[in-house]
């Protein structure tokens, strides 16, 4: 299966169903009154984090996805049928951003979580809603609410308690293939792993996951090699198994193989550089090995690490490394998710309800902010009691007064997104 960790797509949730104009029109009711029902509410765009995916090679291939629109209301006070969500399935570990303003939207971290990205439109009134003891017919309906498409960028952090990192061909493939029943391409030659690899291990009563974090050298944060496609994957884990080959068969300098690591971690970011680490000396079964332990390890214990001689071959070493790794991540705490996080919806910030009105020319006028605009595409335009209904809302929030105050007068220009108004003012009447 191709492993496919960031993707970006757009969605669109369903629009609002319309609200109609109807009277009851029984033959022993003469004076039955409006009853027209109101508009179905659009559906939404769901995640829904599945374990059994690994990869986000479904959304590859489409890039638009929309719910289903609200069902128009009926005579009689029927309501519209509701639109069907839309559900697309993730997997866990997934993390969903705005891709226009980088606002993350949801944290998809377990098993069966479900986040609604984007509400659908709600459905418009019937005018039976309308009707009151002052205005007993009235014969405007409104509009369902419309939604916009938005584009979300996908991206995939694998969940593990454990990451093994270091240089290319020091033995992280090799020791998740003998630790776990994991099954990762081996070669002696540098990125043979071109995809992360999840293992389960377990020791003793417990288990817990590693990932074998691929292509680290210097310079990955900034687009060498392979690891600035997999940095953001350590990020996820609470542990760090920092894996050094000390066969000397490399020709490499450990020290520098190890602090050329570390500064690509911390250049990614400051929480990777903060995560714990257990170092593990690697190819102990190599001639040369033990004279360069001699130099390094006691480097590496004065700098306050735990350090452990293994092979990953021939499996010297592993059962203590695993056992402390064990014994470690009891005492790191798990990040927990908010039970009321569980499924999150994403209302409309108080900013949208602003307004502004700018005058562009002589007798020209221009409308902006989401509640003007909102109401505009929600009114039938072409029917002039709904008209009458817009020019009061518009009076009520402060619209009209500003527009007087900027010297608007009755039979100027007044544009509200792509619609086109004569400004009419009651007072000329």
């Amino acid at each position: 299966m191709q492993f496919v960790d960031q993707v970006e797509i757009a969605i669109k949730s369903g629009d609002g169903g319309n609200g109609i104009v109807a009277f009851r029109k029984e033959k022993f009711i003469p004076r039955g009154g409006p009853s027209g029902g109101n508009g179905g509410k659009g559906g939404d765009v769901v995640l829904v984090a599945d374990a059994k995916l690994s990869t986000l090679v479904d959304l590859r291939y489409k890039k638009h996805y929309k719910a289903e629109r609200g069902a128009d209301g009926g005579a009689n006070d029927r309501s519209g049928k509701q639109g069907e969500d839309l559900v697309l399935k993730v997997p866990v570990g997934t993390i969903v951003y705005r891709t226009d303003t980088g606002r993350m939207l949801a944290d998809l971290t377990h098993d069966g979580q479900r986040v609604v990205v984007q509400n659908g439109g709600k459905g418009g009134l019937g005018n039976a809603a309308f009707a009151t003891s002052t205005l007993q017919t009235p014969k405007f309906a409104e509009k369902g609410e419309p939604t916009d498409e938005i584009p979300i960028t996908l991206e995939l952090k694998l969940l593990a308690d454990v990451g093994l990192v270091g240089y290319p061909s020091v033995g992280k493939s090799t020791l998740i293939s003998k630790i776990s029943a994991a099954k990762p391409k081996i070669a002696d030659y540098p990125f043979t792993t071109l995809v992360p690899n999840l293992g389960v291990v377990a020791i003793g009563d417990k288990s817990f996951v590693v990932a074998d974090m691929p292509g680290l050298i210097e310079g990955a944060h900034t687009g060498a090699g392979l690891g600035h496609q997999f940095l953001r994957h350590i990020e996820r884990t609470r542990l760090l198994v920092h894996i050094i080959d000390v066969s000397g068969f490399s020709g490499r300098d450990p020290i520098h193989d190890f602090d050329s690591i570390n500064d690509e971690l911390r250049a990614h970011s400051e929480k990777l550089a903060g995560l714990p680490q257990i170092i593990a000396l690697n190819k102990v079964d190599y001639p040369e090995a033990p004279a360069i332990i001699e130099q390094l390890k006691p480097d590496l214990e004065g700098r306050g690490y735990e350090v452990f001689e293994i092979s990953a071959l021939t499996g010297q070493g592993v059962q203590p490394l695993l056992y402390r790794v064990a014994a470690k991540l009891d005492e790191l705490p798990h990040e927990e998710l908010e039970p009321e996080q569980e499924v999150v919806r994403f209302t409309v910030s108080p900013d949208h309800e602003q307004w502004d009105v700018r005058k562009v020319g002589e007798g020209e006028f221009v409308i902006e902010g989401r509640s003007v605009e909102m109401l505009v595409r929600r009114t039938d335009i072409s029917n002039e009691y709904a008209l009458r209904r817009m020019h009061k809302q518009l009076d009520k929030m402060g619209v009209i007064s500003r527009l007087r105050e900027l010297g608007a007068k009755h039979g100027d220009t007044v544009r509200i997104r792509d619609l086109e108004l004569e400004f009419h003012d009651e007072a000329y009447e």
